[in-house]
């Protein structure tokens, strides 16, 4: 199993977790292999989530954790979200972002970090985001 986390637990990231956990059949059809959620990195803990046992305060439980091997960062702004990514990076786990701002500022620098690490910098989804939905 691909045990993923994801850092961020607002809009984009809980929409993450309910696509992953929701489709979690069609994914390991699609892919071979089944995708878990191993963690969610949020500063303020929700009770009545149904993801609550997965959520962690300490980026430390992530970064140490040798079963997670892919981290979705969709925490947005640029200081955090570099500090997780490059320190993702260096522990050798894989990195997909929708963050614009991350990738505009420091995208050349954690792409040549990847390459050197061996492991992927996926920003595919901080791509278009402001194409307009429908054609006028």
């Amino acid at each position: 199993m691909v045990k993923v986390a994801i850092l961020g637990f607002g809009t984009v990231g809980s929409g993450v977790a309910d696509v992953l956990t929701t489709n979690a059949e069609e994914i390991t059809r699609s892919t071979g292999s089944q995708i878990g959620i191993k963690y969610i990195l949020k500063r303020n803990q929700f009770p009545d989530c149904p993801y609550t046992a997965l959520m962690t305060r300490d980026f430390s439980d992530i970064e140490n954790d040798p079963e997670v091997s892919i981290v979705a960062e969709v925490i947005g702004g640029v200081t955090a979200a570099y500090d997780y990514t490059k320190r993702s990076l260096m522990a050798g786990k894989h990195v997909v972002t929708s963050n614009k701002e991350l990738v505009a500022t420091h995208g050349v620098e954690l792409m040549s970090l990847a390459q050197v690490k061996g492991v992927k910098y996926l920003f595919e989804a901080a791509v278009g985001g402001v194409y307009p939905s429908s054609a006028p």
